[in-house]
């Protein structure tokens, strides 16, 4: 197994010092650690001994035994195995805490009060700390203590009825969207807290991010249209209304290739791709508004000349022409598009216990400092528990809460 003392890279990241302690598991806390982690703070994963999180079994593939999505979910982390309930485990987790920058928790609210580390009790012993918390509805409000998912965020949130086809049933998103829109804005709010560190006094804070805001947050121009007009958009199928020409169309081959040319210079060089000059004079296409009064028949047209021509024509003669389109790619495309590799978004990480393990690349991109998947998530429940420990001044897991 790769050392956490030896990254696999040399560089560590502008997160570098900041230590954060994650507790929850599954998707939207956890996601958020490992995006400060990959950026280089140092990242401890709190356990439940005996009730490990569960994303250790989650995914389809295994390697050696072991899940793959949670090596790439828990890379650069450090595992810890304490039990909050007990006395021992909260001291020693106090310990800890005295020495962090950021909690990263996804209980359900009340979870962390009922275990007597209350934010308060947290700012207390640690007046530096942030907090950010991570819930379905957020710590306050009538629906606080109800149990929330990215399902039921994307629901209630207003991005499930966006989605499919008119008159039809509202489907999902095949990934749990509304936990990873959470994780984001979970980062966001820590970066921004630790900044505001800097300007007052060095205090901490609560983050407090709900999923379901996360998803209402998406909408875009719904909630002023609404209360101006009391329109409610509805799911537009493979289109956006009023914007065209900005679809799927199928090729010869059976393959779906998405094109976007509702601006007008891009339409003008789509109608030379499609040698049809004449669709620049006609009255029904003149402009973005008039497409988009006759979306659907101009949605006819390309359809009709991108059937006869298979997607790699079409994506040659497109590209020549310098108008945005792709196919829609399954996994395997991304895999064999050069551009994926070009941009260092696959990243082979190996050790002797999980062999090796393909991790999605960094994102965003920092030309100075661009972050690293240093190691695999943690194989051992807890096998980083008595180097924390005793880092915090404790001798052990047995007698966490007698200091050395």
């Amino acid at each position: 197994m790769q050392s956490v003392e030896e990254p696999a890279t040399g560089r560590i990241g502008p997160l570098a010092g900041i230590r954060v302690i994650e507790l929850g598991s599954l998707i939207a806390g956890p996601f958020a650690g490992r995006m400060l982690a990959d950026f280089g703070a140092e990242v401890i994963k709190i356990e439940s001994p005996g009730r490990t999180d569960p994303f250790r079994d989650w995914g389809r593939a295994e390697q050696n035994g072991h899940a793959l999505w949670w090596a790439v979910q828990s890379r650069n982390k450090k595992s810890v195995l304490l039990d909050l309930k007990s006395d021992v485990g909260r001291e020693a987790f106090e310990s800890i805490l005295g020495t962090a920058d950021v909690v990263i928790e996804n209980f359900r609210p009340g979870t962390l009060e009922r275990l007597g580390l209350a934010p308060e009790r947290m700012l207390e012993l640690n007046p530096g700390v942030v907090i950010a918390r991570v819930s379905g509805y957020g710590q306050t409000g009538s629906k606080a203590f109800r149990p929330g998912y990215a399902s039921i965020a994307e629901a209630i949130g207003g991005l499930r009825h966006l989605n499919g086809f008119p008159d039809g049933p509202p489907p999902r998103t095949g990934i749990s969207l509304g936990d990873s829109l959470g994780a984001m804005f979970a980062v966001q709010g820590v970066l921004i807290a630790l900044l505001a560190r800097q300007t007052n006094g060095g205090r901490g804070q609560v983050v407090d991010v709900s999923l379901v805001e996360s998803c209402f947050s998406l909408l875009e121009s719904a909630l002023p249209d609404y209360m101006a007009s009391g329109h409610i958009p509805g799911p537009s199928g493979t289109s956006l209304a009023g914007i065209a020409p900005s679809n799927i169309y199928h090729s010869m081959d059976g393959k779906w290739v998405v094109i976007a040319a509702n601006q007008d210079s891009v339409f003008t060089r789509l109608a030379a791709a499609m040698a049809m000059p004449d669709l620049l004079t006609d009255d029904r296409f003149t402009d973005h508004t008039a497409r988009g009064r006759h979306q659907a028949e101009l949605d006819e047209i390309i359809a009709d000349w991108s059937v006869s021509r298979s997607s790699a024509d079409l994506l040659e003669v497109l590209d020549a022409h310098d108008v945005p389109a792709s196919l829609v790619n399954t996994i395997a495309d991304i895999v064999a598009d050069p551009h994926f590799r070009e941009r260092e978004m696959f990243l082979e990480v190996t050790d002797d216990d999980w062999g090796t393990v393909t991790h999605p690349g960094i994102v965003p991109k920092l030309s100075l400092e661009p972050g690293a998947v240093r190691w695999n998530g943690p194989v051992t429940p807890g096998e980083h528990t008595e180097a924390v420990l005793r880092e915090v001044g404790l001798k052990s897991v047995v007698d966490a809460g007698e200091r050395a």
